[in-house]
């Protein structure tokens, strides 16, 4: 066995990178983060998921975003990204943002899932022991629940914050009117709320619909912004068909070959068009588009090998549209986000 070399990361790691206000808070978040949902599960490659991590945080990508049942199995990419993280990440550990979340199905029996005190405490000790920390940068509740109380679901989210267990609270897939009751409640009893992650692309506009920008402007909350290349349909990767190492081709959890429809793939070929104009991949230009006018403090990208974290950031190199370029992106993009 060759002898493991110690990381140092890349001292010029700040120099290139963006960082944004989240809302009002006095936490920053680079522009481009590096989310934990796919290819950190028992179907990674450990050595690959190290490389990546090192090539996020050496490129200045200081946020990895986690959550409980990330996986698969539910719960085995915060115990990977635990392991690297003692492994490799210890001296800088200040220096990063690690979050995580809980709402979603993670164990049998009713106080495995949603929303309630019980559910999301026991959650968060338990990504705490997975992950090998005393404390996360931001622990969110996943998605509303349409049955316990919000006051509750907020307050169990205060105590998380008070025993010192996550510095801020973030809330996830909470739509407008949603994220506006959340912060009324946040703001009464002093909870540090700061920021609302939601499915976010130029296929996928429902937020500009519903208001959310302007009620997290007004309301001085940050949004960061996940599937921001539409699971991968937003690359060159499937213009002249499915490759076979693609995630429709190999991992049909939650992409699926009817996902590409004729009009999509229409849509992708002149989007990819426009990309080329602006001296941009069609990746670049999609992650540019979320970036556009400063109500995204970051987007979260996804990642198979360390090449792709790479080719996320170079999106800060042309952040600038012309009306006509944003006219054009609408009307192809119209029918279908």
């Amino acid at each position: 066995m060759e002898d493991y070399k110690m990381y140092l990361a890349n001292e010029n790691r700040y120099e290139n990178m963006k960082y944004n206000r989240v809302g009002k808070s006095g936490l920053m978040f680079p522009a481009v983060s590096l989310g934990f949902w796919h290819n950190f599960g028992s179907n990674g490659n450990y050595e690959n998921m190290r490389q990546m991590m090192h090539t996020a945080f050496d490129l200045g990508i200081t946020q990895f975003d986690l959550a409980n049942n990330y996986g698969p199995e539910y719960g085995r990419a915060e115990i990977n990204a635990g392991h690297l993280l003692h492994e490799d990440f210890m001296p800088y550990r200040d220096e990063l943002v690690i979050t995580t979340k809980a709402g979603f199905d993670m164990w049998p029996g009713p106080y495995g899932n949603w929303g309630s005190r019980k559910y999301l405490i026991a959650s968060c000790d338990q990504s705490l022991k997975r992950l090998g920390l005393d404390y996360v940068d931001i622990f969110y509740h996943h998605r509303p629940d349409p049955d316990t109380p919000l006051e509750e679901t907020m307050e169990a989210l205060l105590q998380i914050v008070q025993s010192g267990k996550a510095l801020y609270a973030g809330i996830s897939n909470y739509n407008a009117e949603q994220t506006e009751a959340a912060l009324k409640i946040a703001r009464k009893i002093h909870l540090p709320l700061i920021v609302n992650q939601r499915s976010y692309s130029i296929f996928n506009k429902k937020i500009e619909r519903e208001g959310l920008k302007e009620t997290t402007k007004k309301c001085g909350l940050g949004i960061i912004a996940f599937s921001p290349l539409a699971q991968g349909l937003l690359t060159d990767r499937y213009i002249n068909g499915i490759p076979t190492d693609s995630r429709i081709a190999h991992d049909g959890r939650y992409l699926h070959r009817e996902d590409l429809s004729e009009k999509k793939l229409s849509a992708i070929k002149q989007l990819n068009e426009i990309a080329a104009a602006r001296g941009q991949s069609l990746a670049d230009m999609a992650l540019s588009w979320i970036l556009r006018d400063g109500s995204v403090c970051s987007v979260l990208v996804g990642a198979s090998k360390p090449e792709q974290i790479k080719d996320s950031v170079r999106c800060l190199k042309n952040m600038s549209f012309s009306s006509e370029e944003l006219e054009k992106i609408n009307e192809i993009s119209g029918e279908i986000g």
